[in-house]
């Protein structure tokens, strides 16, 4: 009969015990990275819905939606008030961008986004020249991207 050596036995045993440890490592890691991607998506949508809010809280900013909608000129406190706006909208585009590029923000859903983006700045004159000459408060990476994708990219 074969002897079981005690130190190979217990050697066997440890090494088990860091293969197991080392799977449920990574069961744990994949569910701390789904659990990123679902608080990156909330924050994102928070913020969101706080642009929207301010959208619908200020009668100021609602008018001026409308009057950019029908193509009426905006006052020039109209435009700096549009404007802002416009670059908070463009931060939060860039978060999501940001968040996409590392893998945290679901890609079908960048891309619808991006796609409405893109139709901001490609159908809406205004919106246009405010992103065009706000480029250098862009992202480089959403810029290039954007830029490569509109119908006449910003000079």
């Amino acid at each position: 009969m074969k002897r079981i050596d005690l130190g190979q036995t217990v050697t066997i045993l440890a090494n088990l015990g860091v293969l197991i440890g080392i799977l449920l490592l990574v069961y744990e890691l994949g569910q701390n990275r789904e659990m990123v991607r679902a608080q990156t998506r909330s924050s994102v949508a928070e913020m969101l819905i706080n642009l929207l809010a301010l959208e619908v809280g200020d009668p100021g900013i609602a008018e001026i939606q409308v009057k950019v909608g029908s193509g009426e000129p905006l006052t020039p406190v109209e435009m700096e008030r549009f404007q802002v706006l416009q670059w908070a909208y463009w931060r939060y585009r860039e978060n999501v961008h940001y968040q996409y590029r590392n893998g945290l923000y679901d890609e079908d859903e960048y891309l619808a986004l991006r796609a409405a983006w893109l139709n901001d700045v490609d159908t809406d004159e205004i919106r246009r020249a405010i992103y065009c000459e706000s480029l250098y408060l862009r992202s480089p990476a959403l810029a290039d991207e954007i830029n490569g994708l509109m119908a006449q990219p910003c000079n």
